[in-house]
């Protein structure tokens, strides 16, 4: 976010746990805007932001190990409340002169799971939340300890494990948790980094999507000026917010393209002409390109080459559309906060440049164009949340997550404009049944897949030889794990029963119960 607009922020510095996110995540629930920085960044982004309050997260390292993170000693210095979390709390302890050992050395060997702590003096940390005297359930993941305090920090609750639990200095409003607020097995985590954001950096909470929408239309005026951008459009939520408000920024200097490659699903393409051309007035070309990606598709059933034959001809055919419109200064894209953050994991993680399934990857080398990525602060249900404050109906914003690729991920094997045709009928089905069950909202993804198998089945007098379509429904909170959905077998059965019954092709209908890992979510 340009620094001139940022808002009262909390700065994250990361140190490789595997939920900092969550950090981030709580304390906007809270109303306050937060950036995740990892600590070889942390001096940079101190200085840019200019953070009313910093979080140091957890880590995988151990504070004796040699060459384990630290923090720069500068945010020690800085003047502004400090609260370390696991591995924030230990290297702050060591760092401002106290001791960390391995648990091993100290007795137990760590602490790890639920645990139970009781509060032992009022801190500010706890204010209006827990009190002297309470047990409260935390969840802790440490195999270190501290040993020896810091000067100046007291301890103000204890657990079985962890002598040290939660550790205060008043005076320059440092504190140190042992466990993890801001996981869900700690009940009032969320409400410890909201006590901490509101009553100890007094913050007030009022970073809102309104806000977020009014700054970013100022710097993308800004940026861009009286130059044009093209966008490439996928139909998913992502790309569709951020060309809503680009336009609503810059209005007709604006231009989407939209590459209907014939594996969408059923009306797709025809929702998206409404919404951009009908609704919102936006400037769009839209690209018949069906022959084309289903001629490049022949006879090619390794699901990598597909992924591979789809990006590259959807950036031929972008770039194309783009020269007939005379070209353009910028290209915008629907980056998410998460892509931000891996991309510059200290921890080496490769840099997202482009999956090989990525709508637009690639564009900016050839292209010689200008990125606009005005989401790239915020997760996915932000970005609904943003729709919605852009007054994007429900059942756009709130959509299952698409495949770039589309239906040809769905189909292993050969794809053809018969199969493509036979599983957008099924999958429109199978989502019209979750919906009439009222169950949509409560699934990360659901979507039909056709197999390449075909079993003998029997319609009326009639042998037939047909194709087996299989159900996947998961849920998630971000996609890198996934549950199976546990639908009753009542309601399978009904699907099962229309998509043979409404189907011309399918004579087999089976679930797959496979949860995130082993399996992935999509099947190929």
């Amino acid at each position: 976010m340009d620094e001139a607009h940022l808002p009262d922020s909390i700065l994250i510095v990361d140190f490789g746990s595997q939920v900092t996110q969550l950090i981030a995540r709580r304390v906007r629930e809270a109303g306050v805007y937060s950036e995740i920085a990892p600590f070889t960044q942390a001096e940079e982004a101190f200085h840019r932001m200019k953070p009313k309050g910093i979080i140091l997260s957890g880590s995988p390292a151990g504070v004796p190990e040699e060459g384990s993170p630290r923090a720069p000693m500068m945010l020690f210095e800085a003047g502004v409340p400090i609260l370390g979390i696991c591995y924030g709390q230990q290297v702050m302890s060591h760092q401002l002169g106290g001791e960390v050992r391995p648990g091993h050395e100290v007795g137990d060997g760590g602490e790890f799971g639920r645990a139970y702590l009781t509060v032992t003096k009022d801190c500010a940390l706890f204010d209006g939340l827990w009190n002297v005297g309470e047990r409260h359930q935390v969840w802790m993941s440490h195999g270190d300890k501290v040993t020896r305090f810091a000067p100046g920090f007291e301890i103000v609750a204890i657990s079985d494990g962890a002598p040290f639990a939660v550790i205060a200095d008043e005076e320059r409003k440092f504190y140190g948790t042992q466990f993890h607020p801001e996981v869900v097995h700690t009940p009032d985590g969320g409400k410890l980094l909201a006590n901490f954001v509101h009553k100890v950096c007094g913050l007030a909470g009022d970073w809102t999507m309104a806000a977020y929408r009014e700054t970013k239309v100022r710097e993308i005026r800004e940026q861009v000026g009286d130059k044009r951008v093209i966008c490439g459009l996928s139909g998913g939520v992502d790309s569709s917010v951020a060309a809503i408000l680009i336009h609503e920024a810059i209005g007709d200097q604006l231009t989407c393209v939209f590459v209907d490659h014939g594996l969408l699903r059923l009306n797709e393409r025809e929702q998206v002409e409404t919404m951009f051309r009908d609704h919102y007035n936006i400037p769009l070309v839209v690209v018949d390109a069906e022959e084309r990606f289903m001629a490049g598709l022949e006879g090619v059933s390794d699901p990598e080459k597909k992924r591979k034959f789809i990006g590259a001809e959807f950036i031929n055919v972008f770039e194309e559309e783009a020269n007939k419109l005379g070209g353009a200064d910028f290209l915008a894209q629907g980056t998410l906060y998460p892509d931000v953050i891996e991309s510059v994991s200290f921890t080496g993680g490769p840099s997202v440049t482009i999956k090989s399934h990525h709508n637009v990857g690639g564009l900016p080398e050839r292209m010689n164009m200008k990125l606009v990525e005005p989401l790239r602060e915020l997760f996915k249900d932000e970005v609904r949340e943003l729709g919605r404050e852009l007054g994007l109906p429900d059942i756009f914003v709130g959509r299952h997550p698409f495949p770039g690729p589309g239906l040809a991920i769905r189909i292993p094997g050969e794809v053809t404009k018969d199969r493509c045709d036979i599983l957008r009928k099924a999958d429109a089905i199978y989502l019209d049944e979750i919906r009439k069950a009222g169950l949509y909202d409560a699934i990360w993804q659901a979507f039909a897949v056709l197999l390449p198998v075909k079993t003998v089945g029997v319609m009326g007098d009639y042998r037939t030889y047909d194709s087996v379509c299989g159900l996947r429904a998961v849920t998630s909170t971000d996609g890198m794990t996934a549950d199976v959905y546990p639908f009753d077998a009542a309601f399978l059965t009904g699907c099962a029963t229309r998509i043979v019954n409404e189907v011309q092709g399918v004579n087999r209908v089976v679930y797959d119960y496979t949860s995130k890992p082993p399996g992935t979510i999509e099947w190929e």
